[in-house]
């Protein structure tokens, strides 16, 4: 650890470009809690050079360290803990380029998030089946991560939304009670709050089962502006990584005859076979379907795909109702993943299009089974 005098001025820079934030990968420590707190003679945080002040000291050069040792590109805020890792504990581990990689990434990330307009906070909602016992999956830093650059929190307290614990899937009253548990808790914790101005726009972070989600997205409709997020299993993250590749879906309609029961399988996590659409509704109904190439769990990628598969959802509700007409139900069939079934709902729109009675794969019976009717 080094000794060297830092000027005022020099201190003061990399404070500000650190946040007052350790800048070691993954700590992210807020080092002035003591400095609000009054304690004039406390240490706030520590200094560390990336080349040492000397040529015996961590990462030293007998050239370069006399030359970097005020140099704040060569400076980093730290933590205790992590100041004494790498400059006594794991000295080796810690290589010049690591650390310069390390400082880039944390400043980099401070001034996007600090740059940003005020039109780009954004209230977070967060829905799930039980928050406390998911929080390794809805962790409210991951969450925040996963924001900017296009947003960022409005308020660091989250909007939650939980499943009814009281009722267990399986119980015949559970997609009823689930459904209107969904709608008054939106009601009081989102709609009223839309209504009074207070939120202006919603990321969305959602895991729960399909047709709740579906039901989400039809109460968020377009009533604000709205980003809707998708947690992926590899890497565990919940940003959009819009340099994976395009998703390619395809449609398919039916052009038979109209009086038949309609379906609308959506698989893009997985296959659905339309056998098991016939053995609920029949030989002859009528089955569309908006499907992906190669579909798996972790497919949603990109966000720019949500916006092509809700256009290419919003064309085929239009089609639907003008080739069975005004008094057909659509009984939809989904195996897409969190982001594309809050979408799925967030497409319909309940004065232009026909009903949705959705489906869900029940455990029990090993088929799908009909949940929630939504519209009509």
């Amino acid at each position: 650890m080094s000794s060297s005098y830092i000027p005022k001025a020099t201190q003061i820079s990399l404070w500000t470009l650190a946040a007052g934030r350790c800048e070691f990968v993954g700590c992210n420590r807020l080092l002035i809690g003591d400095l609000i707190a009054g304690k004039e003679d406390g240490k706030f945080g520590f200094i560390a050079h990336i080349v040492a002040d000397s040529e015996n000291g961590p990462r030293g050069d007998k050239v370069r360290s006399p030359l970097l040792k005020q140099d704040i590109s060569n400076l980093m805020l730290m933590c205790p803990i992590h100041h004494k890792l790498i400059d006594v504990d794991h000295v080796d581990d810690y290589p010049e380029a690591m650390l310069i990689a390390m400082k880039q990434e944390h400043e980099s990330r401070i001034e996007i998030v600090t740059d940003m307009d005020a039109d780009r906070a954004a209230h977070v909602l967060r829905f799930a089946a039980n928050i406390g016992q998911l929080e390794s999956l809805v962790s409210t830093k991951a969450i925040f991560a996963a924001m900017p650059p296009d947003r960022h929190p409005a308020e660091r307290r989250t909007i939650d939304i939980e499943l009814n614990a009281e009722v267990r899937d399986g119980e015949p009253t559970f997609w009823a009670m689930q459904s209107e548990h969904l709608r008054r808790q939106f009601t009081r914790k989102v709609k009223e709050r839309v209504e009074q101005r207070e939120i202006q726009q919603l990321s969305v972070f959602a895991l729960a089962p399909q047709p709740l989600l579906i039901e989400l997205g039809t109460l968020l409709g377009d009533i604000m502006p709205v980003t809707v997020h998708q947690k992926y299993r590899e890497p565990a993250t919940w940003k959009w990584q819009s340099q994976q590749p395009a998703i390619t879906f395809r449609t398919q309609d039916h052009s038979g005859a109209k009086e038949l029961p309609v379906a609308l399988k959506l698989g893009v996590s997985a296959t659905i076979d339309d056998d098991r659409i016939f053995s609920i509704l029949g030989e002859n109904a009528a089955v569309w379907s908006i499907t992906a190439e190669n579909p798996h769990n972790d497919i949603m990628r990109r966000q720019d795909d949500l916006s092509v598969y809700k256009r290419h959802l919003r064309g085929m509700f239009d089609r639907i109702k003008a080739h069975h007409g005004e008094n057909a139900i659509i009984n939809v069939f989904p195996a897409v993943p969190v982001s594309l079934a809050v979408e799925t709902g967030r497409a319909w729109m309940p004065k232009a299009d026909l009903p949705m009675r959705i489906f869900d794969q029940s455990r029990e019976a090993k088929a799908f089974v009909a949940t929630i009717t939504i519209g009509g």
